[in-house]
């Protein structure tokens, strides 16, 4: 409880410290999930430390356990001797150690009891991490689509943008004149052709008439 306590009080000053600098929220995210890697880090090298000093005196045991055993053998050489006094000795030695034994074994159990709550919290840890990993890419791509929506949103609603298109509109109403002008220009030209080649028809018709005539004389005289 006090890791995850701990980790929370960290990430809650952070995320607090964030939003009072309107921080990017992708920085935030990644700042707490940092933040939860190294809490993991951390309980990993306390279990670390906690299983190497439990082997420690798991073999500290061993020795003082084959020590009280060769004390309880040599009280029984001593008796057999007829050396109490060296029985008394050996025997006081063996509940000395007895003592240190029982109280190795009270410590062992607390190590365990630790091995098994740190190895409880590393895997709500690593939960926690791998929940916060997920989130944390549907969060960016969230962030990201925002930010491209504002960005759009804004262009939209930009009135210097509404400004440069009137000025578009506007010049395209009067390139369009332009262009109308150059049309019925070209369309004032074309009826002219048309009028003059029409007058060339009419005037070739009375030279033909002319000529016609001016055979038919001829022709009356030489008659």
């Amino acid at each position: 409880m006090g890791i995850f306590s701990r980790m929370g009080d960290i990430i809650n000053a952070n995320l607090n410290a964030a939003l009072e600098k309107a921080e990017d929220p992708e920085k935030m995210i990644r700042l707490m999930i940092q933040e939860m890697e190294d809490t993991l880090v951390e309980v990993r090298s306390a279990t670390a430390k906690c299983i190497a000093e439990k082997k420690e005196r798991t073999r500290l045991l061993k020795r003082l356990e084959q020590q009280q055993v060769e004390w309880a053998r040599k009280a029984e050489i001593a008796i057999d001797k007829d050396r109490d006094d060296l029985a008394r000795a050996a025997l006081a030695e063996k509940t000395a150690l007895g003592d240190r034994i029982r109280y190795l074994r009270e410590e062992l159990e607390q190590y365990e009891e630790q091995l098994n709550k740190y190895d409880s919290d590393i895997g709500k840890l690593q939960a926690k991490l791998n929940d916060a990993r997920g989130r944390q890419r549907a969060l960016v791509m969230r962030h990201q689509s925002a930010t491209h929506q504002l960005k759009t949103s804004k262009h939209l609603h930009n009135d210097k943008i509404d400004e440069m298109l009137n000025r578009f509109d506007s010049a395209e109403q009067r390139i369009e004149h332009i262009e109308s002008e150059a049309e019925a220009l070209a369309m004032g030209r074309k009826s002219q052709s048309l009028q003059s080649e029409f007058d060339k028809l009419e005037s070739d018709e009375r030279v033909e008439a002319e000529l016609a005539e001016l055979k038919s004389k001829r022709q009356a005289r030489s008659e």
